[in-house]
């Protein structure tokens, strides 16, 4: 296997192939997600009317570069998030595994959403600030704006601008619905992903390559779209304020179902649906080929003796 920084840096580099393809609809969800903030539905116009009329409004009005706003932030926070999330968890895992079994070999559940879940949230911690400022250069639109608008004119102004009016805690905002979010989503990413490989192989008499990856990447990606949106919604909207409508998660959470009803909390969830699949297929998938290529890099670079404890 590949060293943790091999990992990370393999498990960031698949993540950052995935969200070139998948970054459009995370605008589209984003834009839904904030459509309508803290209105009642009948007094709500509705701009984006789903996953498809809002790439066709977007690109009639801003062009593709609308739907790739913020992409360089994205960037940056796959990196720090699937870096972490690829590369801690099975170093984790098998710390975990050997201390309690005395071997880390064996496979147990509970372990394995641990892992998921702690290495998830070590990453999205760190990636917090560029994720907010992905989220709000992404809900900027001139021509139809939803939730509150900042007009930044890239990734750095965003983060000089909010530096300078609301400090810097001001980059933390919203972190701890972002750490649920995505502890909710890798606590079960990858062990779904291993869980439906291993079936595959035992059932369906599946063999080791892409059609095996992309199923098990599938199954993994649907089960994270369930778990993670609601988080996923009140995250949107706690990076998008600026401290003047929310105090906290569970003050996000409270006004938006009482004020917009339950099912508020599901606004874009088709649109995240289009976008985690594919993007969990990919970085998942990609994660089995850069893994590999760092794998055979490190074995021209590391000593026998590192390579004998790997």
């Amino acid at each position: 296997m590949s060293t943790t920084t091999g990992s990370f840096i393999a498990g960031g580099l698949a993540a950052c192939g995935a969200v070139t393809a998948t970054h459009p609809f995370e605008t589209i969800k984003i834009r839904l997600q904030l459509q309508g903030e803290l209105q009642a539905k009948k007094d709500s116009p509705r701009l984006y009317k789903g996953v498809f009329h809002g790439v066709s409004v977007i690109l009639k009005n801003e062009g593709p570069k609308g739907l790739y706003r913020g992409i360089g932030a994205a960037y940056v926070y796959q990196m720090v998030l699937n870096g972490c999330r690829l590369g801690f968890y099975e170093p984790l895992r098998k710390s975990l595994t050997t201390a309690i079994f005395k071997d880390s070999n064996v496979q147990s559940l509970g372990i394995n959403i641990f892992s998921g879940a702690a290495s998830g949230i070590l990453g999205a911690a760190a990636g917090s600030p560029f994720f907010l400022v992905k989220t709000r250069l992404q809900s900027f639109s001139p021509f139809l704006p939803v939730g509150t608008q900042h007009g930044y004119k890239n990734a750095l102004d965003g983060f000089r601008k909010i530096n300078r009016a609301e400090g810097f805690m001001g980059l933390y905002r919203g972190v701890g619905a972002a750490m649920v979010r995505t502890g909710f989503g890798s606590s079960v990413q990858l062990p779904t992903y291993f869980f439906a490989k291993r079936r595959l192989i035992k059932h369906l008499n599946m063999q080791e390559g892409a059609a095996l990856h992309l199923a098990s990447s599938a199954c993994s990606g649907f089960v994270v779209c369930c778990v993670m949106h609601p988080p996923d919604t009140i995250m949107s909207r706690m990076y998008n304020q600026t401290g003047n409508l929310y105090s906290g998660v569970f003050d996000c959470l409270f006004k938006t179902v009482k004020t917009e009803g339950l099912l508020a909390i599901y606004k874009g969830f088709f649109a995240h649906l289009a976008r985690i699949l594919p993007h969990t297929i990919l970085t998942l998938s990609l994660a089995e080929q850069t893994n590999k290529f760092m794998r055979k890099f490190e074995d021209r670079l590391l000593p026998a003796t590192v390579k004998e404890k790997l």
